[in-house]
Protein backbone atom coordinates (compact mmCIF):
# COMPACT_ATOMS: atom_id res chain seq x y z
CA UNK A 1 0.00 0.00 0.00
CA UNK A 2 0.88 3.51 -0.81
CA UNK A 3 -0.40 7.10 -0.07
CA UNK A 4 -0.82 9.57 -3.08
CA UNK A 5 1.15 12.78 -1.63
CA UNK A 6 2.41 13.42 1.77
CA UNK A 7 -0.61 15.03 2.94
CA UNK A 8 -2.48 11.65 2.92
CA UNK A 9 -0.07 10.74 6.22
CA UNK A 10 -0.97 12.95 8.08
CA UNK A 11 -2.98 11.81 11.50
CA UNK A 12 -3.35 8.83 12.80
CA UNK A 13 -0.70 9.32 15.43
CA UNK A 14 0.21 7.20 18.37
CA UNK A 15 -1.00 6.80 21.73
CA UNK A 16 2.42 6.16 24.47
CA UNK A 17 2.29 5.81 28.01
CA UNK A 18 4.32 7.35 30.24
CA UNK A 19 6.36 5.41 32.52
CA UNK A 20 9.24 7.41 34.26
CA UNK A 21 8.50 11.42 34.34
CA UNK A 22 5.19 11.06 35.61
CA UNK A 23 6.12 9.01 38.48
CA UNK A 24 4.05 10.47 41.37
CA UNK A 25 1.24 11.56 39.53
CA UNK A 26 -1.92 9.17 39.86
CA UNK A 27 -3.63 7.02 37.10
CA UNK A 28 -2.22 6.07 33.24
CA UNK A 29 -0.57 9.35 31.28
CA UNK A 30 -0.92 8.76 27.80
CA UNK A 31 0.99 10.95 25.30
CA UNK A 32 -0.49 12.20 21.86
CA UNK A 33 2.70 12.34 20.21
CA UNK A 34 2.07 14.35 16.95
CA UNK A 35 5.65 14.20 16.19
CA UNK A 36 4.88 11.84 13.64
CA UNK A 37 2.95 13.69 11.34
CA UNK A 38 5.20 14.42 8.13
CA UNK A 39 5.25 18.38 9.28
CA UNK A 40 6.01 16.48 12.36
CA UNK A 41 3.68 18.98 14.50
CA UNK A 42 -0.03 18.92 14.99
CA UNK A 43 -0.54 21.77 13.26
CA UNK A 44 -0.57 19.69 9.95
CA UNK A 45 -3.75 18.78 10.47
CA UNK A 46 -5.41 21.91 10.73
CA UNK A 47 -3.52 23.86 7.77
CA UNK A 48 -4.64 21.46 5.68
CA UNK A 49 -8.40 21.99 6.52
CA UNK A 50 -7.73 25.49 6.75
CA UNK A 51 -6.88 24.89 2.90
CA UNK A 52 -9.66 23.02 1.90
CA UNK A 53 -12.47 24.86 3.55
CA UNK A 54 -11.07 28.01 1.96
CA UNK A 55 -10.82 26.17 -1.57
CA UNK A 56 -14.49 25.21 -1.43
CA UNK A 57 -15.83 28.51 -0.23
CA UNK A 58 -13.66 30.22 -3.31
CA UNK A 59 -11.66 32.19 -0.57
CA UNK A 60 -8.33 30.41 -1.83
CA UNK A 61 -7.89 30.62 -5.42
CA UNK A 62 -5.24 28.53 -8.00
CA UNK A 63 -1.81 30.25 -8.08
CA UNK A 64 -3.00 32.09 -5.13
CA UNK A 65 -0.41 33.22 -2.06
CA UNK A 66 -1.11 32.36 1.50
CA UNK A 67 0.03 35.16 4.35
CA UNK A 68 -0.49 33.94 7.54
CA UNK A 69 1.34 34.88 11.07
CA UNK A 70 2.68 31.94 12.46
CA UNK A 71 5.58 30.51 14.76
CA UNK A 72 6.86 27.97 12.46
CA UNK A 73 4.65 24.71 13.15
CA UNK A 74 1.33 26.00 11.31
CA UNK A 75 3.48 27.69 8.32
CA UNK A 76 5.01 23.99 7.95
CA UNK A 77 1.86 22.62 7.72
CA UNK A 78 0.94 25.35 5.31
CA UNK A 79 3.67 25.35 3.24
CA UNK A 80 3.58 21.22 2.85
CA UNK A 81 0.03 21.53 1.40
CA UNK A 82 0.78 24.40 -0.70
CA UNK A 83 3.65 22.48 -2.21
CA UNK A 84 1.10 19.75 -2.84
CA UNK A 85 -1.51 21.85 -4.03
CA UNK A 86 0.42 24.63 -5.96
CA UNK A 87 0.38 27.73 -3.89
CA UNK A 88 2.99 30.49 -2.76
CA UNK A 89 3.57 30.77 0.87
CA UNK A 90 4.80 34.26 3.18
CA UNK A 91 4.96 33.73 6.35
CA UNK A 92 5.16 36.19 9.05
CA UNK A 93 6.47 35.15 12.46
CA UNK A 94 8.52 36.69 16.00
CA UNK A 95 12.01 37.12 16.67
CA UNK A 96 11.48 34.61 19.86
CA UNK A 97 10.91 31.66 17.75
CA UNK A 98 13.63 29.19 17.41
CA UNK A 99 15.64 29.98 13.99
CA UNK A 100 15.32 26.26 13.55
CA UNK A 101 11.58 26.85 12.82
CA UNK A 102 12.55 29.89 10.54
CA UNK A 103 14.63 28.26 8.47
CA UNK A 104 12.63 24.81 8.22
CA UNK A 105 9.86 27.20 6.82
CA UNK A 106 12.38 28.50 4.27
CA UNK A 107 13.65 25.12 3.85
CA UNK A 108 10.00 24.51 2.33
CA UNK A 109 10.42 27.67 -0.02
CA UNK A 110 8.51 29.94 1.99
CA UNK A 111 9.36 33.33 2.71
CA UNK A 112 9.58 34.78 6.09
CA UNK A 113 9.68 38.11 7.39
CA UNK A 114 10.47 37.90 10.99
CA UNK A 115 8.72 40.45 13.16
CA UNK A 116 9.29 42.05 16.91
CA UNK A 117 7.88 40.32 19.47
CA UNK A 118 7.68 43.12 22.24
CA UNK A 119 4.67 45.38 20.81
CA UNK A 120 0.78 45.28 20.86
CA UNK A 121 -1.32 43.08 18.32
CA UNK A 122 -2.34 46.22 16.92
CA UNK A 123 1.03 47.59 16.61
CA UNK A 124 2.31 48.21 12.13
CA UNK A 125 5.56 45.78 13.50
CA UNK A 126 3.44 43.28 14.83
CA UNK A 127 3.66 39.76 12.69
CA UNK A 128 -0.52 40.14 13.40
CA UNK A 129 -0.14 43.58 11.47
CA UNK A 130 2.77 42.82 9.08
CA UNK A 131 0.37 39.54 7.63
CA UNK A 132 -2.57 41.23 7.45
CA UNK A 133 -0.93 44.45 5.59
CA UNK A 134 0.65 41.86 3.35
CA UNK A 135 -3.02 40.19 2.68
CA UNK A 136 -4.12 43.64 1.24
CA UNK A 137 -1.20 44.49 -1.27
CA UNK A 138 -0.56 40.69 -2.69
CA UNK A 139 -2.92 39.97 -5.38
CA UNK A 140 -4.88 36.77 -5.28
CA UNK A 141 -3.68 36.17 -1.64
CA UNK A 142 -5.26 34.38 1.24
CA UNK A 143 -4.46 34.56 5.24
CA UNK A 144 -6.06 32.02 6.83
CA UNK A 145 -6.04 33.68 10.30
CA UNK A 146 -5.19 30.36 12.52
CA UNK A 147 -6.74 32.19 15.62
CA UNK A 148 -10.02 33.18 14.56
CA UNK A 149 -10.47 30.71 11.44
CA UNK A 150 -12.95 27.93 13.11
CA UNK A 151 -11.87 25.27 10.65
CA UNK A 152 -8.59 25.35 12.96
CA UNK A 153 -10.99 24.14 15.87
CA UNK A 154 -12.92 21.57 13.35
CA UNK A 155 -9.92 19.67 12.59
CA UNK A 156 -9.13 18.53 16.20
CA UNK A 157 -13.26 17.65 16.05
CA UNK A 158 -12.95 15.86 13.44
CA UNK A 159 -9.61 13.73 13.68
CA UNK A 160 -7.93 14.23 16.97
CA UNK A 161 -11.34 13.91 19.34
CA UNK A 162 -12.20 10.86 17.80
CA UNK A 163 -8.48 9.53 17.12
CA UNK A 164 -7.89 9.94 21.25
CA UNK A 165 -11.57 8.51 21.97
CA UNK A 166 -10.85 4.81 19.93
CA UNK A 167 -7.11 4.60 21.17
CA UNK A 168 -8.60 4.97 25.05
CA UNK A 169 -11.98 2.42 24.12
CA UNK A 170 -13.31 5.54 25.59
CA UNK A 171 -11.76 5.45 29.08
CA UNK A 172 -10.46 9.18 28.68
CA UNK A 173 -10.90 11.37 31.92
CA UNK A 174 -9.04 13.75 31.73
CA UNK A 175 -7.44 16.01 28.59
CA UNK A 176 -4.24 18.01 28.91
CA UNK A 177 -3.50 20.55 26.08
CA UNK A 178 -0.98 23.98 25.91
CA UNK A 179 -3.38 26.36 24.59
CA UNK A 180 -2.43 29.35 21.48
CA UNK A 181 -4.67 29.37 19.65
CA UNK A 182 -7.24 27.05 21.07
CA UNK A 183 -7.93 24.94 18.30
CA UNK A 184 -6.61 21.84 19.48
CA UNK A 185 -7.69 21.87 22.76
CA UNK A 186 -11.42 22.95 21.86
CA UNK A 187 -12.02 21.08 18.97
CA UNK A 188 -10.61 18.55 20.55
CA UNK A 189 -12.33 18.54 23.93
CA UNK A 190 -15.74 19.66 22.11
CA UNK A 191 -15.70 16.14 20.18
CA UNK A 192 -14.26 14.67 23.78
CA UNK A 193 -17.50 15.97 25.81
CA UNK A 194 -20.11 15.16 23.38
CA UNK A 195 -18.77 11.38 23.82
CA UNK A 196 -18.73 11.96 27.64
CA UNK A 197 -19.76 14.98 29.58
CA UNK A 198 -17.63 13.84 32.95
CA UNK A 199 -14.45 14.26 30.77
CA UNK A 200 -12.39 17.06 31.90
CA UNK A 201 -10.15 19.20 30.12
CA UNK A 202 -7.68 21.15 31.01
CA UNK A 203 -5.39 24.10 29.58
CA UNK A 204 -2.11 25.16 29.89
CA UNK A 205 -0.91 28.26 30.10
CA UNK A 206 2.46 30.72 30.70
CA UNK A 207 3.02 33.36 32.89
CA UNK A 208 2.93 36.49 30.26
CA UNK A 209 -0.68 34.84 28.94
CA UNK A 210 -4.39 36.14 29.36
CA UNK A 211 -6.13 32.85 29.32
CA UNK A 212 -5.97 31.75 32.94
CA UNK A 213 -7.34 35.22 34.30
CA UNK A 214 -9.85 35.54 31.86
CA UNK A 215 -11.52 31.99 32.21
CA UNK A 216 -11.48 32.91 35.95
CA UNK A 217 -13.04 36.11 35.93
CA UNK A 218 -13.86 37.05 32.63
CA UNK A 219 -11.93 40.18 33.02
CA UNK A 220 -9.33 40.77 30.15
CA UNK A 221 -6.45 42.21 31.97
CA UNK A 222 -3.53 43.97 30.15
CA UNK A 223 -1.80 44.13 33.50
CA UNK A 224 -1.21 40.22 32.62
CA UNK A 225 0.85 40.28 30.10
CA UNK A 226 4.48 40.86 29.73
CA UNK A 227 7.38 39.33 27.28
CA UNK A 228 8.08 35.10 27.83
CA UNK A 229 9.64 32.43 26.58
CA UNK A 230 7.98 29.51 26.30
CA UNK A 231 6.90 28.74 22.72
CA UNK A 232 3.65 27.51 21.42
CA UNK A 233 1.11 28.47 24.30
CA UNK A 234 -0.22 31.99 25.78
CA UNK A 235 -1.26 35.09 23.74
CA UNK A 236 -2.62 38.57 24.51
CA UNK A 237 -5.52 38.40 23.02
CA UNK A 238 -8.36 36.64 23.11
CA UNK A 239 -8.34 34.40 19.75
CA UNK A 240 -11.90 33.09 17.95
CA UNK A 241 -10.66 29.24 18.53
CA UNK A 242 -10.60 29.19 22.29
CA UNK A 243 -13.54 27.99 23.71
CA UNK A 244 -13.93 28.44 27.27
CA UNK A 245 -16.75 27.01 27.66
CA UNK A 246 -15.16 23.03 26.55
CA UNK A 247 -12.16 24.13 28.92
CA UNK A 248 -12.69 23.72 32.71
CA UNK A 249 -9.70 25.37 34.20
CA UNK A 250 -6.42 27.19 33.01
CA UNK A 251 -2.93 26.12 35.05
CA UNK A 252 0.15 28.66 33.95
CA UNK A 253 3.49 27.09 34.00
CA UNK A 254 7.09 28.86 34.56
CA UNK A 255 9.29 29.66 31.14
CA UNK A 256 12.00 27.87 33.59
CA UNK A 257 9.52 24.75 34.47
CA UNK A 258 8.93 24.38 31.09
CA UNK A 259 12.18 24.45 29.46
CA UNK A 260 13.38 21.79 32.08
CA UNK A 261 10.47 19.28 31.81
CA UNK A 262 10.79 19.76 27.82
CA UNK A 263 14.40 18.12 28.41
CA UNK A 264 13.38 15.71 30.78
CA UNK A 265 10.59 14.27 28.52
CA UNK A 266 13.43 13.66 26.29
CA UNK A 267 16.27 12.57 29.13
CA UNK A 268 13.17 9.73 30.80
CA UNK A 269 11.03 8.90 28.16
CA UNK A 270 12.88 9.22 25.27
CA UNK A 271 10.56 11.16 23.50
CA UNK A 272 12.05 14.21 21.81
CA UNK A 273 9.42 16.69 21.78
CA UNK A 274 9.14 20.56 21.75
CA UNK A 275 8.70 23.37 24.46
CA UNK A 276 4.58 23.01 24.48
CA UNK A 277 4.64 19.23 25.63
CA UNK A 278 6.99 20.57 28.86
CA UNK A 279 4.58 22.96 29.21
CA UNK A 280 2.02 20.46 29.55
CA UNK A 281 3.19 17.99 31.85
CA UNK A 282 4.80 20.54 34.05
CA UNK A 283 1.10 21.62 34.18
CA UNK A 284 0.08 18.11 34.91
CA UNK A 285 2.59 17.54 37.55
CA UNK A 286 1.13 20.77 39.17
CA UNK A 287 -2.56 19.89 39.06
CA UNK A 288 -1.93 16.04 40.37
CA UNK A 289 -3.98 16.68 43.98
CA UNK A 290 -6.82 16.84 41.14
CA UNK A 291 -6.24 12.56 39.93
CA UNK A 292 -7.63 10.00 41.07
CA UNK A 293 -5.75 6.18 40.68
CA UNK A 294 -8.39 4.80 37.92
CA UNK A 295 -7.75 8.38 35.74
CA UNK A 296 -6.67 8.14 32.11
CA UNK A 297 -4.76 11.60 31.11
CA UNK A 298 -3.86 12.30 27.65
CA UNK A 299 -1.64 14.83 27.23
CA UNK A 300 -0.94 16.14 23.63
CA UNK A 301 2.47 16.38 22.47
CA UNK A 302 2.35 19.14 19.96
CA UNK A 303 5.55 19.02 17.78
CA UNK A 304 9.47 17.88 17.90
CA UNK A 305 12.54 18.64 19.89
CA UNK A 306 14.35 19.49 16.50
CA UNK A 307 13.05 22.86 16.46
CA UNK A 308 14.36 23.51 19.55
CA UNK A 309 18.21 22.69 19.49
CA UNK A 310 19.21 26.12 20.09
CA UNK A 311 17.06 26.82 22.63
CA UNK A 312 15.86 24.36 25.42
CA UNK A 313 18.25 21.69 24.43
CA UNK A 314 20.96 23.96 24.40
CA UNK A 315 23.04 23.91 27.71
CA UNK A 316 24.14 27.51 27.20
CA UNK A 317 20.90 29.10 26.40
CA UNK A 318 19.82 27.64 29.82
CA UNK A 319 22.42 29.04 31.64
CA UNK A 320 21.91 32.30 30.60
CA UNK A 321 18.73 32.27 31.77
CA UNK A 322 19.33 30.84 34.87
CA UNK A 323 17.25 28.09 34.22
CA UNK A 324 20.30 25.53 34.92
CA UNK A 325 22.48 25.01 37.85
CA UNK A 326 24.71 22.24 37.54
CA UNK A 327 28.11 21.08 38.53
CA UNK A 328 29.96 21.74 35.65
CA UNK A 329 32.51 24.96 35.57
CA UNK A 330 31.30 28.24 34.71
CA UNK A 331 32.83 31.68 34.12
CA UNK A 332 31.55 32.67 37.92
CA UNK A 333 33.11 29.37 39.40
CA UNK A 334 36.52 30.05 37.13
CA UNK A 335 36.73 33.23 38.45
CA UNK A 336 36.47 32.52 42.36
CA UNK A 337 39.62 29.99 41.77
CA UNK A 338 41.52 32.69 40.33
CA UNK A 339 43.70 35.49 42.25
CA UNK A 340 41.70 38.65 41.30
CA UNK A 341 44.12 40.88 39.91
CA UNK A 342 43.14 44.12 38.37
CA UNK A 343 43.10 43.86 34.43
CA UNK A 344 45.76 45.92 32.60
CA UNK A 345 44.08 48.12 29.47
CA UNK A 346 45.38 50.60 27.43
CA UNK A 347 43.66 53.72 26.06
CA UNK A 348 42.83 53.98 22.05
CA UNK A 349 44.31 57.18 21.96
CA UNK A 350 47.78 55.85 23.68
CA UNK A 351 51.12 55.26 21.12
CA UNK A 352 51.95 51.75 19.27
CA UNK A 353 55.34 52.66 21.48
CA UNK A 354 53.36 52.57 24.69
CA UNK A 355 51.77 49.61 23.73
CA UNK A 356 54.95 48.03 23.45
CA UNK A 357 56.53 49.20 26.81
CA UNK A 358 53.16 48.19 28.39
CA UNK A 359 53.68 44.26 26.78
CA UNK A 360 57.50 44.17 27.85
CA UNK A 361 56.96 45.43 31.47
CA UNK A 362 54.05 43.58 32.10
CA UNK A 363 54.78 39.92 30.24
CA UNK A 364 51.81 39.68 28.63
CA UNK A 365 50.86 39.22 25.24
CA UNK A 366 47.42 40.63 24.46
CA UNK A 367 46.03 44.19 26.24
CA UNK A 368 42.31 44.90 25.71
CA UNK A 369 41.70 48.68 24.46
CA UNK A 370 39.94 51.19 25.93
CA UNK A 371 37.61 54.72 24.85
CA UNK A 372 36.29 57.21 27.87
CA UNK A 373 36.10 53.83 29.88
CA UNK A 374 34.46 51.52 27.56
CA UNK A 375 36.74 48.48 26.29
CA UNK A 376 36.44 48.77 22.34
CA UNK A 377 39.17 46.77 21.36
CA UNK A 378 42.73 44.39 21.51
CA UNK A 379 46.11 45.22 20.58
CA UNK A 380 48.52 41.82 20.64
CA UNK A 381 52.09 41.54 20.06
CA UNK A 382 51.70 40.07 16.64
CA UNK A 383 49.41 42.92 15.29
CA UNK A 384 51.87 44.97 16.54
CA UNK A 385 55.15 42.92 14.75
CA UNK A 386 52.66 42.95 11.57
CA UNK A 387 52.14 46.90 11.96
CA UNK A 388 55.80 47.51 12.38
CA UNK A 389 57.06 45.29 9.17
CA UNK A 390 54.48 46.93 6.85
CA UNK A 391 55.19 50.66 8.24
CA UNK A 392 58.05 51.40 10.75
CA UNK A 393 56.91 54.49 11.24
CA UNK A 394 53.02 53.53 12.79
CA UNK A 395 55.54 53.51 16.04
CA UNK A 396 54.28 56.95 17.37
CA UNK A 397 50.47 56.79 15.55
CA UNK A 398 47.76 55.98 18.46
CA UNK A 399 46.76 51.98 18.80
CA UNK A 400 43.29 52.71 17.70
CA UNK A 401 44.55 52.84 14.29
CA UNK A 402 45.88 48.57 14.39
CA UNK A 403 44.06 47.14 17.10
CA UNK A 404 41.60 44.65 16.42
CA UNK A 405 38.34 43.51 17.63
CA UNK A 406 37.84 43.19 21.81
CA UNK A 407 37.79 39.82 23.25
CA UNK A 408 34.42 38.19 23.35
CA UNK A 409 32.62 38.89 26.63
CA UNK A 410 30.68 36.55 28.38
CA UNK A 411 28.42 35.89 31.67
CA UNK A 412 28.82 34.85 34.98
CA UNK A 413 26.64 31.47 33.91
CA UNK A 414 28.81 30.89 30.79
CA UNK A 415 29.65 27.17 30.79
CA UNK A 416 33.35 25.83 30.62
CA UNK A 417 32.83 24.30 26.79
CA UNK A 418 31.70 27.92 25.90
CA UNK A 419 34.35 29.51 27.11
CA UNK A 420 36.95 27.36 25.59
CA UNK A 421 35.02 27.20 22.09
CA UNK A 422 36.07 31.03 21.99
CA UNK A 423 39.41 30.69 23.08
CA UNK A 424 41.52 30.41 20.09
CA UNK A 425 44.46 31.99 17.78
CA UNK A 426 42.55 35.50 17.64
CA UNK A 427 41.21 35.57 20.85
CA UNK A 428 43.69 34.47 24.22
CA UNK A 429 41.10 34.97 26.54
CA UNK A 430 37.44 36.53 27.07
CA UNK A 431 35.83 39.08 29.06
CA UNK A 432 33.58 38.78 31.98
CA UNK A 433 32.16 41.56 34.27
CA UNK A 434 31.80 40.38 37.97
CA UNK A 435 28.50 41.09 40.07
CA UNK A 436 30.21 44.05 40.92
CA UNK A 437 30.28 45.31 37.40
CA UNK A 438 34.16 45.29 37.76
CA UNK A 439 35.79 43.57 34.26
CA UNK A 440 37.61 40.50 34.90
CA UNK A 441 39.61 38.54 32.18
CA UNK A 442 39.63 34.92 31.89
CA UNK A 443 42.53 32.63 30.04
CA UNK A 444 43.32 29.65 29.09
CA UNK A 445 45.46 29.36 31.97
CA UNK A 446 43.11 30.32 34.11
CA UNK A 447 40.91 27.62 32.81
CA UNK A 448 43.25 24.89 33.54
CA UNK A 449 44.04 26.34 36.75
CA UNK A 450 40.12 25.83 37.72
CA UNK A 451 39.87 22.14 36.40
CA UNK A 452 43.17 20.92 38.15
CA UNK A 453 42.19 23.08 41.23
Amino acid sequence: MWYNNILETIGNTPLVKLNTITKGVPGTILAKIETTNPGNSIKDRMAVKMIEDAEKSGKLKPGGTIIEGTSGNTGMGLAMAAIIKGYKCIFTTTDKQSKEKVDALRAFGAEVIVCPTNVEPEDPRSYYSVSSRLEREVPNSWKPNQYDNLANSQAHYEQTGPEIWAQTEGKITHLVVGVGTGGTISGTGKYLKEKNPNIKVWGIDTYGSVFKKYKETGIFDKDEIYPYITEGIGEDFLPANVNFDVIDLFEKVTDKDAALMTRDIARKEGIFVGNSAGAAIGGLIQLKDKLKPEDVVVVIFHDHGSRYMGKMYNEDWLRERGFLQDEKLTAKSILAKKESTEIVTLDAQKSVLEAINTIKSMNISQIPVTQQGMIVGKIAESDILSALLENPGLKSAPISEIMTATFPFVDLNTSIDKISSLINRENSAVLVEDTSGKIEIITQYDIINAISG
